[in-house]
């Protein structure tokens, strides 16, 4: 899918970093260097996706995500958020203002175009919102699992987890990561609780939890959801 994204970085050399990487995965890029000019920009040229840095002269980041998302003609421009500041308050208001995903400076461009390859591929499937890999399907407005086609009943953040789970397939999430996705339903928990999680999930989508095919670890980062089925 080409499209066409709006970067809202400061840093010039980043900004044309991620223009490039851009223009290689066959995308047109607008850039721009403060808040009011990304609000300008997304109001006239309509981008596909917004590639937004937090920490914007004149309009910060999280001005611009709360301008967009309350402008009645452009509520649902996907928002890529960028930000140095990993502290867990932000990235949460990020996520709670309607970024669609986020990335902590400093970061691989490749990671970065994979993340837009996915927001984009998301936007794509509004007609049909269900995602699907390695035999398990989400239905995030009916809130519906499935694996191999049978019903699985599924606690909210357990949900949250599947959902980024099964929309990147074979895309390894670290704890924290995966923590983000689940604050909104227990903010105290910690990164040990998506061990739990996952220990949960394998019961009721693994054949043998004790030797899952599905829900894997990889030792020292997180987990990872094999896209092929078993």
């Amino acid at each position: 899918m080409c499209a066409h994204v709006l970067v809202a970085e400061d840093d010039e050399k980043q900004a044309e970093l991620i223009r490039r990487s851009l223009l290689a995965e066959g995308h047109s890029a607008t850039v721009v260097h403060d808040g009011a000019a990304a609000l300008d920009a997304a109001r006239r040229l309509s981008p596909d996706l917004v590639v937004l840095d937090l920490m914007l002269p004149v309009v910060d980041g999280f001005g611009v995500c709360r301008a967009l998302r309350g402008d009645a003609e452009q509520p649902g421009i996907p928002v890529v958020m960028l930000t140095a500041r990993s502290a867990e308050d932000d990235v949460l208001l990020g996520l709670e203002l309607g970024a669609d995903d986020y990335m902590t400076k400093p970061y691989s461009p490749r990671e970065l175009m994979a993340r837009i390859r996915t927001v984009l591929r998301r936007g794509a499937r509004d007609d049909d919102p269900v995602v699907r890999a390695g035999g398990i399907s989400v239905d995030p407005v009916r809130h519906e699992v499935r694996c191999d086609g049978a019903p699985v009943d599924c606690t909210p953040a357990e949900f949250q987890i599947l959902l980024a789970m099964v929309g990147e397939p074979d895309r390894v999430f670290t704890r924290r990561q995966l923590l983000h996705r689940t604050r909104g339903f227990d903010r105290a928990s910690t990164e040990r609780a998506v061990d739990v999680h996952i220990m949960n999930l394998r019961r009721k989508v693994e054949a043998d939890p004790r030797r899952p095919v599905r829900l894997l670890t990889v030792f020292g980062v997180g987990y990872k959801l094999s896209g092929t089925r078993p």
